[in-house]
């Protein structure tokens, strides 16, 4: 049924052949991946709870490795692929990778800022008289960007993508269009995210 709308001449340009059933039962939040995610939040509230450096630490770093990591292979790794694919073969892409990245970047954004901040409080390096405070309000004006294009453009630009899909006839170029926006904006932030990086390893030395 789905097929021969979408072989009708109304059917949007680029619309996948397989869409219809398949793209609207397609789920924007992955449900599997919320208890994880409870129990990643849990554990990062435990460590702001107890103020522990070792827990506080654990949670910035691989928080922020995985954001820096995760953003700079979308942007120099995937992106490139991404292009040279046809429009069907990124929609069939797009909707194995966006529902987990909804999940995925708000929690690793949400780990790195609130167990960096408490790590800085706990190491008094927010203290105006440490030797390195210019770096750390350095770290916090980049890492503050990257949070608002994360969560004001990323996010955005992988929930259009999602609701996209899940129409009865998806558009293939706006999926194309919008999956290019959220590729080229994660590859800026991964770009920044080497900023990041000096600042860190100038603090930590």
């Amino acid at each position: 049924m789905s097929d021969t709308a979408l072989a009708a001449p109304e059917a949007r340009p680029g619309a996948p052949a397989h869409a219809g059933a398949d793209t609207q039962s397609l789920q924007i939040v992955p449900l599997r991946a919320l208890p994880a995610v409870a129990v990643v939040i849990a554990g990062l509230i435990a460590a702001v709870a107890t103020n522990r450096l070792w827990a506080l630490d654990f949670f910035h770093v691989v928080s922020g490795a995985m954001w820096t990591a995760i953003d700079l292979f979308l942007g120099f790794v995937i992106g490139p692929i991404l292009g040279r694919l046809s429009i069907p073969a990124r929609v069939e892409f797009t909707k194995r990778l966006m529902p987990k990245m909804v999940v995925l970047m708000p929690t690793l954004v949400i780990c790195t800022l609130v167990a960096g901040w408490q790590l800085a409080g706990h190491l008094g390096n927010l203290s105006a008289r440490y030797a390195d405070h210019g770096w750390i309000v350095a770290s916090f004006v980049v890492v503050g960007v990257l949070a608002l294009v994360a969560l004001g453009l990323l996010e955005p630009a992988n929930l259009a993508v999602l609701f996209e899909l899940r129409k009865a006839r998806p558009n293939g170029e706006v999926i194309a269009k919008l999956m290019k926006r959220f590729i080229y904006t994660a590859g800026i932030t991964g770009a920044m995210q080497v900023a990041t990086l000096v600042i860190m390893t100038r603090v930590a030395t």
